[in-house]
């Protein structure tokens, strides 16, 4: 599905400008209709013991691409699950033996952890074809034109301080007890992989936005590294804030009650439960607050920055909106123990993709005589899902 990220200020159209066709998305879709297809795709999944999953995420992939309407046409998604079930064996085995590895030597384990990285920028290479080459609007399809070059350097922040752990855990003669230099080591380059991760978004953004193509046209990235460095730190500083609700409220209490001179030992108790209920209530605010408001900055950064001189992408989806979807769809999930969970993805989709807009001076007829895209390796795809990666378009 289209993921769109971060508002920022786009320029002021340009008389050319407002002579583009604005070709508006709408997501047709209904929660009731995606509502048949989840509860049969979850019952086939508990039958087949997880082997329906490449079934069932074509229909699901399918019912929401061919409900995003792209200036009057839907989108269409057209890959077969046979080939996705053949890469998810071919992932499945692989994993497969770097845990045996792991199980039998820390060395064994080092060299698996090596063949699995080497392979991993291909198997992401190879998922973006795939699910580019089998995305349509009007009869044309998508492509991904990235190099496999382009892949690995994209990933090289996540490689470094994967390849320094590893490398370290070779040194120490019984892993279950590490020595303290090595947990020191974990804790530094933790931290330092905390740093580096707003690079290693705008590395793999990058890499993505820069390559989509439809016929001749084909998208450039145009968002800087500092503009992901700041919305990281903005993020990170609504994370912390509601982290400061039970500090504050523990302190004013403790204020409140010397005071008052009620503060006594025989209270100390009552602190403590306050202190304890602050915390939890603070973790409910943050998973809340968090997510809805990274999501909408973090998509309207990269779509609004995603385009060429032909064509670009307009995202605003806005923080209020998007909280308070997350609000409703919370409390609605919990209220039927998880049955609304389809209408959920329903209304979340078609919030997202109808705050995105495309403006093109090329008229969308134009495109239907041009070539058509290559089909790529299913396996990637099936690597894209085992590695959490949400690659999708």
């Amino acid at each position: 599905m289209i993921e769109p990220v971060l508002n920022l200020e786009i320029p002021p159209a340009s008389p050319v400008e407002e002579s583009h066709t604005q070709l508006s998305i709408e997501f047709t879709g209904s929660g009731s209709e995606y509502f048949r297809i989840w509860i049969v795709n979850l019952l086939l999944l508990m039958v087949t013991f997880g082997i329906y999953y490449p079934w069932a995420k074509v229909r699901r992939l399918r019912y929401f691409y061919g409900n995003t309407v792209v200036g009057g046409e839907p989108m269409g998604f057209h890959a077969d699950p046979t080939k996705l079930l053949k890469g998810y064996l071919l992932v499945g085995l692989l994993f497969m033996l770097y845990s045996a590895a792991g199980q039998f030597s820390p060395m064994a384990g080092f060299v698996a952890f090596l063949i699995v990285a080497a392979i991993w920028p291909a198997l992401l290479k190879s998922s973006m074809q795939f699910r580019m080459a089998n995305t349509s609007w009007r009869g044309l399809r998508f492509a991904f034109r990235g190099s496999l070059g382009d892949a690995y350097r994209a990933v090289l922040p996540l490689f470094i301080p994967s390849f320094v752990i590893v490398g370290a855990l070779t040194q120490v003669s019984d892993p279950e007890k590490p020595p303290l230099w090595y947990v020191q080591t974990v804790g530094v380059v933790g931290l330092a992989s905390l740093a580096v991760l707003p690079w290693l978004l705008w590395n793999l953004k990058q890499y993505q936005h820069n390559h989509y193509a439809l016929a001749s046209l084909q998208t450039t990235f145009k968002a800087t590294l500092g503009s992901f460095y700041k919305l990281f730190f903005k993020v990170l500083g609504v994370t912390m804030l509601p982290l400061l609700l039970p500090i504050g409220l523990a302190g004013g209490t403790v204020y409140a009650m010397k005071t008052s001179g009620t503060l006594t030992r025989s209270s100390t108790g009552t602190l403590i439960m306050i202190a304890v209920l602050s915390f939890l209530a603070a973790m409910v605010v943050m998973m809340v607050l968090v997510k809805p408001y990274a999501t909408s900055r973090f998509q309207n950064l990269v779509w609004t920055r995603t385009g060429n001189a032909s064509l670009r992408f307009v995202s605003q989806l806005r923080f209020g909106s998007l909280l308070w979807l997350t609000l409703k769809n919370w409390l609605l999930v919990v209220l039927t123990l998880g049955l609304y969970w389809p209408f959920a993805a329903v209304a979340m989709a078609r919030m997202r993709l109808q705050a995105v807009m495309v403006k093109t001076r090329v008229s969308p007829d134009t495109l239907l005589s041009q070539a058509r895209a290559v089909e790529g390796d299913a396996a990637g795809e099936a690597g894209g899902d085992l590695f959490g990666l949400d690659i999708g378009f």
